[in-house]
């Protein structure tokens, strides 16, 4: 199959390149901007004056026609809020509009509802907005996805606290994790990463389902989640949320903003979370959470010239402390038979980014970007009686440069890279190094006819020091059957190399050796599929109905082997099959204008080769359906979510009594989870009440031999279902706009 797709790759790859030459001359394009800000105005009208003919601007304020109208000379460009503008056609081929802003509105707040589903973007993309994050506690980044179909959050042991997110059936490892566009939260950060940014942080989150832009690099396989961070420019000048639960664990949150001038602005964001209170629900003599201490520190500074530059800056600090394990263990303890078993992990983080743009004042369309980052990440930590220590050093550099071929109907980006990755990392006194240096190159052609069809074809090539020339070859397809109606195709190819220990954390809450050899290769796999959105009124109400599939093979894969032996976590390059397929049918619908439904089901068959057997991936459900109601009075001032997940059947290992021999598996009962909240707001304050896990479902025995935590038996790694039960929590929101 991959000699197929590889011919139809460079087919794609020919006709993309060809499109250029086929382009219309009677073309006319355009940008809307802020007159003030000179910032883009996304989705303003621009109407033929005297004709039906209309377009709106995109999310970088671009507009195109490829065909002017017979006898046409002037363009009607309008926003709301802003005073509308005619400009007289007078032949020229780009325009730039500058619209101002209406100030008779500057002091109305107008309010409206953001398609999840966009409607304009070439890939499988899904929004969850600013209003979607207020319907859950939303204290990190995990919880954020508690409203989402497309993202599926678990624990990894019952000992740690570590969570990963799943998207198309694959652990989280294989989706690239993005903070402004700009890769992060990788490597050694995975266990816990999604702890390490505050919901109060975050502005947006956009779900990109398939292996992405080549610009971000070749590590996407299953999709992409970005995370957009407040804006210093547009954010409250003072956020305060503060949260407590039934488990005695808190939260504080404060963001501020300020500007030193009309170009500089700056917002300042801060979060801490404590836990001191020993919790053990199922009486098995553990704690259900880790005790932890967390402080993080974002800093975001941005200078908008006004004119052609524009620049963001953006430090993050943050320490972690946690300790799990036996109610009775301190830290410190000696890990030894007779003692209490004990977890404990201290974690430093310093990260840093940078984005600076320049636009060519004479050719709106055409610009050059610069991103810098950089982190150091150290990781110490014992499970018991075994110590894994790592430290991260990261760097990278982008250089981008976006133009077109004679209109925009034509866009291209261009540009260089440079990656740099320092692992050091120690477990059970042996030593892992790796040092990675990858200069890279890439190009991506987008092809627009302003009508109904959008073709995106990339291509990248970097060098890898340790594993030589990599390729990575992706396309998009956009076709409106009518503006409702949307087919999307994609296809690409994913590169990355993997961090075993850091990756499979989980597993270290157990007494199995980690077997890792020394020739294991990246992970190679090609990830092909599409989605079908359709956008629909019924009774004067809308909504929008979402089908996806995506087939994903690997070429290689690090499998962590957990079937052959009860003793060991063998890690093997693969050898066979390894598939994940993934269905999905969303739905969701403005019943009234205070009640909105999302509704999803999914199915997922996800597998993997393991001696020579092709058997299911353990611990992923093949089903899983997805509710969820809001609700909201006039101006928000109630409102009131309700969120039901339900999980199929899935394939776990039985391990209780086996010692030698291939470990036989089981299959789990099917279980919901339910959550919700309901939210009171006044003018600056507003008060909020929820619960997670309502009907207090929690695994039965969590922890395998949880009595005889030093023997060979003991087990924390075999989770698929919640381990807490009930959570009641409260909060309340102080905002100065």
């Amino acid at each position: 199959m991959s000699s197929y797709i590889r011919q139809a790759a460079w087919a794609l790859t020919l006709l993309v390149l060809l499109l250029p030459f086929l382009a219309s001359a009677q073309t006319l394009t355009g940008r809307v901007m802020d007159q003030e800000k000179h910032t883009p105005l996304i989705g303003a009208s621009v109407l033929w004056v005297g004709t039906t003919q209309a377009t709106s601007t995109d999310a970088d304020g671009f507009f195109t026609f490829t065909k002017i109208p017979s006898g046409a000379t002037a363009l009607l460009i309008s926003y709301i809020g802003y005073k509308p503008d005619t400009v007289t056609f007078q032949g020229q081929q780009n325009l730039m509009v500058h619209l101002k802003s209406e100030t008779a509105l500057q002091e109305v707040t107008i309010t409206g509802k953001q398609d999840r589903y966009s409607a304009m973007t070439p890939t499988n993309s899904q929004v969850i907005t600013a209003k979607d994050l207020l319907k859950s506690a939303c204290c990190n980044l995990a919880e954020s996805f508690e409203t989402n179909a497309s993202v599926e959050v678990s624990t990894t042991d019952a000992v740690s606290g570590a969570k990963q997110i799943q998207m198309l059936g694959l652990d989280g490892a294989y989706t690239l994790l993005t903070i402004e566009n700009v890769p992060s939260l990788r490597g050694l950060a995975t266990p816990y990463r999604l702890n390490y940014l505050s919901g109060t942080y975050i502005d947006a989150i956009d779900i990109i389902k398939g292996t992405g832009s080549v610009l971000n690099g070749y590590e996407s396989i299953s999709g992409q989640v970005n995370v957009r961070l407040k804006d210093p420019e547009k954010t409250d000048r003072l956020h305060v949320n503060l949260y407590g639960n039934s488990l005695a664990k808190w939260d504080a949150n404060v963001n501020t903003s300020f500007s030193l001038n009309k170009k500089i602005s700056s917002v300042l964001m801060l979060h801490t979370d404590q836990l001191s209170n020993r919790v053990d629900g199922n009486n098995d003599g553990f704690l259900d959470l880790p005790l932890g201490k967390h402080y993080n520190v974002f800093n975001k500074w941005k200078y908008n010239s006004g004119g052609p530059i524009i620049s963001e800056l953006g430090v993050q600090l943050l320490t972690e402390n946690r300790i799990g394990g036996q109610k009775g263990f301190r830290s410190g303890m000696p890990q030894t038979e007779g003692n209490f078993y004990g977890t404990e992990s201290e974690t430093d983080r310093v990260s840093a980014y940078s984005k600076t743009s320049y636009t060519f004042k004479s050719k709106p369309y055409q610009s050059i970007g610069l991103i810098l980052s950089g982190t150091n990440h150290q990781f110490d930590s014992h499970y018991g009686p075994r110590t894994y220590f790592g430290e991260q050093n990261s760097g990278l550099a982008n250089l981008i440069f976006q133009s077109a071929f004679g209109n925009t109907a034509h866009t291209y980006k261009t540009g260089l890279s440079y990656q740099y990755e320092d692992y050091d990392e120690t477990l059970a006194g042996k030593n892992y190094t790796r040092r990675e240096l990858v200069p890279g190159a890439f190009f991506e052609y987008v092809y627009q006819n302003s009508k109904n069809l959008t073709l995106v074809g990339g291509l990248r090539a970097d060098y890898h020091n340790l594993y030589g020339w990599v390729f990575t070859p992706r396309f998009n397809v956009k076709y409106d059957f009518t503006p409702n109606t949307i087919l999307r195709l994609a296809a690409g190819k994913g590169f990355r190399v993997a961090n075993p220990i850091a990756e499979n954390v989980g597993s270290l809450v157990s007494n199995r050796e980690f077997m890792i050899p020394d020739n294991l290769r990246p992970e190679k796999a090609w990830n092909v599929g599409g989605s079908f959105t359709q956008y629909f009124t019924l009774g004067e109400r809308t909504g929008a109905f979402i089908t996806d599939y995506y087939y994903t093979t690997f070429q290689n894969q690090v499998v962590p082997d957990m079937y052959s032996s009860p003793n060991m976590v063998i890690f093997t390059n693969l050898n066979g099959r390894s598939f994940s397929k993934s269905f999905q049918a969303e739905v969701q619908y403005e019943l009234t204008s205070m009640l909105d439904v999302k509704a999803a089901y999914k199915y997922f068959d996800v597998r993997t080769s393991y001696n020579g057997q092709l058997l299911q991936r353990p611990f992923i459900p093949n089903q899983r359906a997805f509710l969820n109601l809001g609700f909201a009075t006039p101006f928000d001032k109630w409102r009131a979510d309700l969120t039901a997940q339900w999980f199929g059947q899935r394939t776990v290992p039985v391990m209780e009594h086996y010692h030698e021999g291939p470990i036989k598996t089981r299959r789990v009962s099917p279980y919901a989870v339910f959550n919700a909240q309901v939210t009171r707001a006044f003018k600056q304050w507003e008060l909020y009440l929820g619960g997670e896990n309502l009907l207090g479902y929690k695994q039965k025995n969590p922890i395998i031999a949880a009595d005889r935590p030093f023997s060979q038996d003991f087990d924390a790694s075999m989770i698929w279902a919640p381990i807490t039960g009930r959570v009641i929590y409260a909060g309340l929101r102080f905002t100065i706009k």
